[in-house]
């Protein structure tokens, strides 16, 4: 972050003051601690850069799990006009709608223990995971076309999951301006195999027990009843459909505006006018593949239940929610004194409205917006709610995740899968794991400390902590 001044606001807010060719201020969440972690790796010179983008509006921000990523920073959030504005695929990040669904049992953890092993053993056989492994389900063209129309609602009317499901999926698990005709063949190929399956790279799938809860009431309504109660945590995206769908329309952007790329400080921040043909046939494309990862997480839902109930005759498991962190979308706002509609990026970063949005599930619009943090394996993770000032703060954006501190490189450099494993052991976490790379590049070491992160979103009062969940068993790619 060298020439990058800081003004510090409080405690956890940082600005980056407006300068040369920025159009707007950046702002940052973190406490000294977590700035630490930063100074390094070029995220902050990533949300400098985005403020530099024509019609951002407010603010460049980033959450407390901010990282370097591609373009944007993980954890970047970006809001431009819908009328005049940009959209950028770096902003929404490869794997689109990468995000996470909760399950919460009827289950205690003293049971569900005693069978961990065999429960991983179900769930690895049902949940494909790994680089290349393919999925039972086998679309043809015209079905992976109504996965992209319909999303979560294919997946229920094929038999996985349920109606109450998609009812607590944001945007009912399916956003309603898909274009199927601007998904390319090879965007196709790729995903035709892989609906249903985990993938690598930090996806994984969790059995949890409820470790403390902060908000009983909150937590009540969200289905998270008592202490040391079993949900199970899934976390993943559109795979490499969603990933050949960010990648070609980067490319036509390039294409496209050329002269416009070149100035930019970074490549993958190439963008389109938000109303121009290929803006519009990004939006469509991008919908198809967050579409897509709802009714993936889905199918992955539908598994769980089934795996659960071959080893438990009474186990029922019921969605708490699904978050998307990878997507943008078109949502009100009120900016200098107005209310505007505006196309808000969030890469890494999830939503968290407060009570009473509309765009809320009416079984929890009188308490808040579930918002779902994964920590790593070994640390704890977190349910939260929207708080009151959240709109006003960061366009209703919070952190979805703790955030990394190490490249993949540097994290099998440091560490083993074989060390890893035997380490989770020790405080009785079991892992199963397609690689022992999957395990080393994930090691609990590789991120930031969860609960920082959770302290800084609360003193930032963007989100509230409802409940902290621990890990007993582990699924990775």
């Amino acid at each position: 972050m060298e020439n990058i001044k800081l003004r510090k606001i409080n405690d956890v807010t940082w600005e980056i003051p407006k300068e040369g060719d920025m159009n707007v201020s950046g702002r940052i969440f973190v406490s000294e601690k977590l700035l630490e972690l930063i100074k390094e790796d070029k995220s902050i010179q990533q949300v400098k850069n985005v403020a530099a983008m024509p019609g951002i509006l407010k603010h460049s921000f980033a959450m407390p799990d901010m990282h370097m990523g591609y373009g944007f920073s993980i954890g970047g959030v970006a809001a431009f006009d819908s009328e005049t504005g940009i959209i950028t695929p770096g902003g929404i990040g490869f794997d689109i709608n990468c995000g996470v669904r909760v399950l919460a049992s009827n289950l205690g953890k003293e049971e569900v223990q005693k069978k961990i092993d065999e429960l991983l053993d179900q769930l690895f056989k049902r949940v494909p995971c790994g680089v290349g492994r393919d999925s039972e389900i086998k679309l043809d063209d015209k079905e992976l076309e109504q996965v992209m129309l319909k999303g979560a609602k294919w997946a229920v009317e094929k038999g996985y999951g349920n109606k109450e499901d998609l009812l607590h999926c944001e945007s009912n698990g399916a956003l309603d301006w898909p274009n199927p005709g601007k998904v390319s063949q090879k965007a196709k190929a790729r995903g035709r195999k892989q609906l249903g399956t985990l993938g690598a790279g930090n996806h994984f799938l969790e059995i949890q027990f409820v470790d403390e809860i902060y908000q009983p009431e909150v937590a009540k309504k969200f289905g998270i009843k008592e202490k040391g109660q079993v949900v199970v945590m899934i976390h993943c995206g559109s795979r490499g459909f969603g990933h050949q769908i960010c990648t070609d329309y980067l490319r036509k952007m390039e294409d496209e505006y050329a002269s416009l790329i070149a100035k930019l400080p970074e490549k993958d921040l190439a963008y389109a006018p938000f109303k121009s043909k290929i803006g519009q046939d990004y939006f469509g494309a991008m919908a198809c593949a967050a579409n897509f990862a709802w009714a993936n997480r889905h199918i992955i839902g539908h598994q769980i239940r089934e795996s659960f109930k071959r080893l438990f005759e009474k186990a029922e498991l019921k969605t708490v929610y699904d978050v998307a962190h990878n997507i943008a979308k078109i949502e009100e706002h009120e900016v200098a004194g107005k209310k505007q509609k505006v196309i808000v990026h969030r890469k890494g970063a999830t939503r968290c409205f407060p009570a009473n949005h509309p765009e809320i599930p009416e079984a929890y619009r009188e308490v808040g917006h579930p918002v779902l943090i994964p920590g790593s394996m070994g640390t704890a993770s977190y349910i939260l709610v929207g708080m009151p000032g959240t709109m006003d703060i960061a366009f209703g954006s919070t952190a979805h995740g703790a955030g990394r501190i190490m490249s993949r490189k540097q994290a099998n450099q440091m560490f083993t899968g074989e060390s890893v494993k035997k380490e989770l052991m020790g405080k009785n976490i079991h892992v199963k794991s397609a690689s022992w790379r999957g395990v080393s590049e994930e090691a609990p070491g590789v991120y930031k400390d969860i609960d920082e992160v959770i302290k800084v979103t609360e003193k930032a009062g963007i989100s509230r902590a409802v409940a902290r969940l621990r890990p007993m068993g582990v699924i990775k790619g």
